[in-house]
């Protein structure tokens, strides 16, 4: 785009919009509209750079050291194992990252003509119906951005169908082993939070759920497995009791590469869960984005599922907002939609019996972990877990040595930490999530290096409490960072 004179400003050029403020319209090309809109015109003359952006001259080869070296003083799971807890940390593959490049899928707009994105609509289509067959549900939508965002969808679908019966109610229960993020969902759609306790070994429990179930609750949100990674045995009898009062079950399903291939939330008497696809299904996570929480239902609430919905008509497909009761659009346009690309071809690539077969490892990693380290780190409970185990520094206080000290020690040994101090009904928790991507001898590397740093917690504690110690920065005093934040912005 060409400056104006002085360089103060820009002349925005020509561009041609389509159409499709309509629901189901192909998309019709507008005339060309003149745009052109001076900014030096509009700006107050203090606020105007008139000299050019005082950069560097740097080389090619100047320029490139300094981003490689920039990349090594960054962790990343290429680079090596990211056990990180409840956040799945796993690799993803290349194939993925190419199928999300095509030009078909990476060069189109949403305001092309639907006649020209046959194939992007066809991916979602049939994205929807994969999704459904995994959680057991009968209807999806691909919109939210992110498991938070899927949470609130959900839950604003709940209260649609309780309004639309003529009854708002109040509250949600909630069990203390939930994700951080399920109350705030809640309170945003305006409920109240009951919180149940887990029972003595950290499941939920139906006759805590059964107390406090009446007809002015809207209905209970589940995570299954729980973030002590166990799966919820009692969700067929909690969800009989919800119901029977008419309320309405959700299952945050973030942690799915537990159950996918061989459970099925929707067949436990889920009515709502959304997907994490950035965890389970394969996109890089991390760095607030970018994500997608699909959301499925089952067929009774299906008409207060997001606008616009991908519909199949004949052998096209189409869009269409003809949706009276739906909540509404809950983003612009088609979702994340590189994210939907890379979770369709993580699914067509392994099929079914290799969605099971990744189930199956990530459960016999995280179990492996626990069955070699049980001995050196006091577990947070007896029962064996899912896709995560937790470690407690029970056995490490004796020495003062705690959680945060033994996670920086890690970084020594070329690990990322796993997620500490997490659920916080596990005091000192270290939460472990090897997931399916990683090999026996990654995880034997990362078995090596914690023993060897419950040794040292014992012998020399005062290495693992002054801790990181090879690392580019070392350890950070984090709480006076967060009081006296140093902004290099502020003058």
């Amino acid at each position: 785009m060409p400056a104006t004179p002085g360089g103060t400003g820009l002349i925005l050029e020509e561009a041609t919009l389509f159409d499709l403020s309509r629901p189901g319209r192909k998309g019709a090309s507008l005339p060309a509209v003149s745009t052109s809109f001076n900014v030096s015109k509009h700006l107050p003359a203090d606020l105007l750079n008139t000299d050019g952006p005082n950069l560097p001259e740097l080389s090619e080869p100047e320029v490139n050291r300094h981003f490689v070296r920039l990349s090594t003083w960054n962790y990343n799971k290429d680079a090596g194992f990211f056990p990180l807890g409840s956040c799945t940390m796993k690799y993803n593959p290349k194939v993925n990252e190419w199928s999300a490049r095509l030009p078909g899928f990476a060069a189109s707009h949403p305001y092309q003509p639907l006649e020209t994105v046959q194939g992007n609509l066809e991916l979602l289509y049939n994205l929807e119906k994969f999704l459904g067959e995994v959680g057991g549900m009968e209807c999806v939508t691909l919109w939210p951005n992110a498991g938070a965002h899927g949470e609130l969808t959900g839950i604003q679908i709940m209260r649609s169908y309780h309004l639309a019966k003529g009854n708002a109610r109040k509250s949600i229960i909630i069990p203390d082993s939930a994700h951080g993020t399920n109350p705030a969902s809640t309170a945003l759609c305006g409920y109240s939070v009951i919180q149940v306790k887990s029972n003595e070994k950290g499941h939920l429990d139906p006759e805590a759920v059964a107390k406090v179930m009446t007809e002015d609750v809207a209905g209970i949100m589940v995570t299954n497995p729980s973030t002590l990674g166990l799966f919820e045995t009692h969700l067929p009898e909690v969800a009989e009791i919800v119901h029977a009062k008419g309320g309405l079950v959700y299952c945050d399903g973030a942690n799915l590469n537990a159950l996918m291939g061989v459970a099925k939330l929707g067949h436990c008497g889920a009515d709502i869960m959304h997907y994490n696809l950035h965890k389970t299904f394969s996109t890089p996570h991390g760095g607030g984005g970018p994500g997608a929480g699909p959301v499925g239902v089952k067929k009774h609430l299906e008409p207060f599922l997001p606008v616009p919905r991908v519909v199949k008509d004949g052998d096209n497909y189409t869009i269409t907002e003809d949706c009276p009761q739906s909540v509404g659009r809950v983003r612009a346009f088609f979702g994340n939609f590189g994210v939907l690309v890379r979770a369709y071809t993580y699914i067509r690539e392994l099929g079914a019996d290799g969605l099971k077969l990744a189930t199956q490892m990530a459960v016999l990693n995280s179990n492996y972990i626990l069955a070699k380290l049980k001995d050196d780190y006091q577990p947070a409970q007896k029962e064996r877990p899912l896709h995560e185990c937790i470690l407690t520094d029970k056995k490490q206080q004796e020495f003062g040595v705690k959680t945060l000290d033994i996670a920086k020690r890690l970084m020594d040994y070329g690990f990322h930490p796993p997620t500490v101090y997490f659920p916080l009904i596990v005091p000192g928790a270290m939460m472990i999530e090897p997931t399916e991507t990683e090999s026996k001898e990654a995880c034997d590397q990362f078995i090596t290096a914690m023993k060897e740093i419950a040794r040292e917690c014992e012998a020399t504690p005062e290495k693992v409490k002054s801790a990181p110690h090879r690392t580019f920065r070392r350890r950070l005093d984090e709480a006076k960072a967060v009081k006296e934040p140093k902004l290099i912005w502020k003058k």
